[in-house]
Parts: C-alpha cells; structure tokens; sequence
C-alpha cells in the first residue's frame, strides 16, 4: 500500500491538520506519477496543503500538484511545501474558484529516486483553516511589539484605482505598482481595500512573499447606497447589498463581517453624497448597533479630522477607534501629495506585526493618527489614578476629586505644541506644552469630576498645523451613564 490516511480532530488554537496523508515512494516508481485521493466535506471554502518530503536527504524528488473532482487545480514542482486554494485566492501555482466536495487527488510526480532507497512523504491538510482566511503570510513579518505604520484605505486596478500607462494613458492601476509605493514610503502593513470585490487577494497572496517588510491586510470597501465600510480581516466574501433581500441592513452585514472575525470601519462618514461621490456619507436609514463597529475613519486623505461623527458615538458610550486612510486611487501620486500612499499614516500598537495583532491593536484603540505621513512621528498617552493606569483607547475609574496624572511620549516633534481635548473641546483646564526636543514625555494632571469623559492630544506643528491625532483615554465609561 503506498499511503494511507488519518483523521485528526481540530483545536481553535493553533489546530493540527484535519487529515494527514502518508506515503513511500520504492526505486521501481521512478519517473512514475503517483495519485494521493483524499475526501473534502460539505461546505468547505478552503483548502491548505503542507507537503514533506522525507527523502530529499537522499535525493528523491517529488513534484506536488492537486486535481479537484472535475478539473486540475495546479501543480508547483519542487517550488513550494505549502499552498493554500480558495474561492478567492489561491498560492500561485495553483487556480482559486469553488471548493467541491468529494474525492480529490494530490498529483505526486516522482523524476528521480536513487535504487535501493525507500522514501517517504506525509502531507498536512486542512479545511477552512483560519490563518489562511485571514491572512496571507502564516507568521508573522516581525516578532516583537512596537508601533506599525501603515494605510488602511487604498483603491487599485481591482476596482477605481488608476495611473498613467506606458503611452500616458488613464488606465487602471496594477495592484504591485500601490504596493511597491508604500514599500517606497516604508510602511509596515497597507490594506488594500477595493470596493466590494475579493479579486485581488489572488494577487496579494503572490506578492507577499516578496514584500517581506511590508505586511498585507486583507481588506475590502463594502460600498452600499447609504455609506461606506471597511472590513479587515477577511478573504471570505460578504454581500454588500444593503436594502437587498439579501442583506436587509447594515447590522446584517456587519454581523456577517465579525462572524468572520473581521472588523469594521466606517469611512468618510461626514462626506458629502451625491453624483460627486454617491453614498460616501453615512445615511443608513434604520437604525445601526454600533457595537458592531470597531473604528472610524477620522482622517480621509489630505483633509482635516472630521471628529463630528466620530464624537457623537463616544457621547453615546460608545468606544470606536479613529484611523485614517490615504482612500488613494493614484498609486503615482509622489509621496509629498495629500492622499498619496500613506498620506495620512494610521500608527498602532501591536504586539508583532501579523494581520491579527495589527487588528487586535485596532480594536485596543492605542492608535494615533500621522497626519502628514511621516517615518518618524510618535505621540502615546498613559494616564494613572492611584494604582490604576490606562493606556490610549482604554478606560480609567477615578473617584470623584481624584487626581488623575497624564503622562505623554512625543517624538520627532521638537519646537511643535501638545494640545489636550477634554470631551471633543480643547481643555481650559489642561493647557497646551511645548515640546522641546525630539524624543521627550510631558506630564499634566487633570481632576477627575466623577462623570464620564474622554481626553485625548494633538500636536501642531510651528505654523499651527495639525501632524498628529491621538486616540482617547476614556473616563468613567465602564461605570458612568451617557449624558
């Protein structure tokens, strides 16, 4: 028998495969072709493939391919040890589309085993496995925490992005030319986020390889009549059409979405709609549970913070993070250029630099958001009260009268100013502090009144520019009602 198959069960965490194929190639099957078959489920939407060659010490080739039970699905040589095959995407060698179910075949080919040498192969396979939904690299691009830098809002060939072409032409924009410009800007992580479709995930899932110092977010603009929302997150498809049988609201979608485990963004909420830009404010119509919602987007290109919307949340206790996002369109735009990539930089604590973290850092709040795009920029926000501390995006429970002491680290802002909102309104009570050299942490102290708050920083720059938003520390918010 030259295989034989076992089931194993799946963990959450870090889950073994679901079947494990096993096999030995003899010196009579050389430059013979070998077929694995193996049984995919029901409503299964992705396969993943680790291939081991055990006898490559010995010289024996084997050539990896799979056919689904009606057509071949690729073949990658000796190229890869692992792929992953999708509706959406698929590693390159290999043809995304429909995941039967039934009998499939790993296409083993054998060019060479030496005489008197037996060896053996196992291959790992997974179904639905959730790294390879969510992610398109399976570890992370760097292992430690810190700040990212990145853009979470950019448009390409895959849906209206468009550059020039090679005779000057208005023509839509290959996806690797956006990349390579935020590679250029040295961005740690972009979400490319085309409106509505999951066509570019194929070719994101082949550049990532390459760009191993820039991470990709799968993204998406789910573009509805009655505003606009990014999910993170996610390759798996979700409808759009709101007010469709479909999808009767946003909270259907947005249900869809952290079903997922994506999250949601609500963009450019305060934009005008019309024929200038149809449904790009937010107008749903019926009413929207916000706690499906993890982040808005503050900062849209080259323009102002528009915090109305935004403010209007966190005065109903609601905690969502602000971002920014370049919404560029133009992957030629030069990096000097409002909207260009990167143009605005959302910048967020993560723990490594993986799709996950850099979610789970999305969902923390402690983000702020570089206005102008620079490398080098840093503003975070600690606050203590008693032995309590809170970090940007977290909560803090003062009593009434407590003094609460804030604690700021600027950098890359020397001669600029620091500015305190107390409840979107530039505080009285904390007043501005001028930042003196290029890495430095400010103190200030503010007096808990026992309601609910939120305070948060910007720095402006010395001709009263703002170049950076800082996220809120809340007050009360676990324990005081709205008001």
């Amino acid at each position: 028998m030259l295989f034989s198959a076992s089931l194993f069960a799946t963990a959450q965490d870090s889950p073994p495969p679901d079947l494990v194929l096993e096999g030995k190639v003899q010196p009579t099957q050389n430059q013979t072709y070998i077929e694995a078959p193996f049984v995919v489920p029901d409503n299964t939407h992705r396969i993943s493939v680790s291939f081991h060659n055990l006898g490559h010490d010995q010289h024996t080739v084997m050539d990896l391919g799979i056919a689904d039970p009606v057509r071949f699905r690729g073949a990658s040589g000796g190229n890869k040890d692992h792929f992953t095959i999708s509706e959406t995407d698929a590693t390159p060698s290999y043809l995304p589309g429909a995941i039967p179910p039934g009998r499939w075949n790993l296409l083993l080919s054998i060019p060479n085993i030496r005489p008197g040498v037996i060896s053996n192969w196992r291959a790992e396979i997974w179904f639905n496995r959730a790294i390879d939904d969510s992610s398109f690299t399976e570890q992370p691009l760097r292992d430690a925490p810190g700040w990212y830098r990145g853009d979470l809002h950019m448009h390409t060939a895959h849906s209206d992005g468009s550059c020039p072409s090679q005779s000057g032409k208005s023509v839509p924009c290959p996806l690797f030319l956006t990349v390579q410009a935020a590679a250029r800007r040295g961005l740690d992580f972009i979400a490319i986020s085309d409106h509505n479709t999951t066509s570019s995930y194929d070719a994101e899932r082949e550049l990532q390889p390459y760009f191993d110092e820039l991470l990709f977010i799968p993204g998406r603009e789910l573009t509805t009549f009655y505003g606009h929302a990014n999910a993170f997150g996610t390759t798996r498809f979700m409808d759009y059409r709101v007010a469709a049988a479909q999808v009767p609201d946003a909270n259907a979608m947005f249900r869809r979405a952290r079903s997922l485990g994506a999250i949601i963004s609500i963009n450019h909420p305060e934009a005008p709609t019309g024929e200038i830009c149809m449904g790009c404010g937010w107008t749903p119509g019926k009413p929207v549970d916000f706690s499906l919602v993890n982040s808005v987007e503050v900062v849209n290109g080259g323009g102002p913070p528009a915090t109305r919307f935004w403010e209007q949340l966190l005065r109903e206790g609601r905690r969502p993070t602000a971002i920014g996002g370049s919404d560029n369109h133009h992957a030629d735009w030069p990096p000097e250029k409002p909207g260009s990539i990167g143009y605005p930089t959302t910048v967020i604590y993560a723990q490594n630099l993986s799709a996950g973290a850099i979610l789970d850092g999305v969902r923390s709040g402690r983000v702020f958001i570089d206005l102008m795009g620079s490398r080098n920029r840093l503003l975070d926000m600690s606050a203590q009260a008693g032995s309590a501390t809170a970090n940007m995006g977290s909560n803090l429970e003062p009593h009434s009268g407590e003094s609460v002491a804030l604690e700021i680290h600027v950098s890359g802002c020397e001669r600029d100013q620091l500015r305190f909102f107390l409840d979107g309104i530039q505080s009285t009570a904390l007043p501005p502090l001028a930042v003196s050299s290029s890495n430095e942490v400010l103190h200030a102290r503010w007096q808990a009144d026992g309601d609910r708050h939120w305070i948060r920083v910007e720095v402006h720059d010395d001709q009263d520019r703002l170049i950076l938003f800082g996220n809120p520390i809340y007050i009360g918010f676990d324990s005081k009602p709205a008001h």
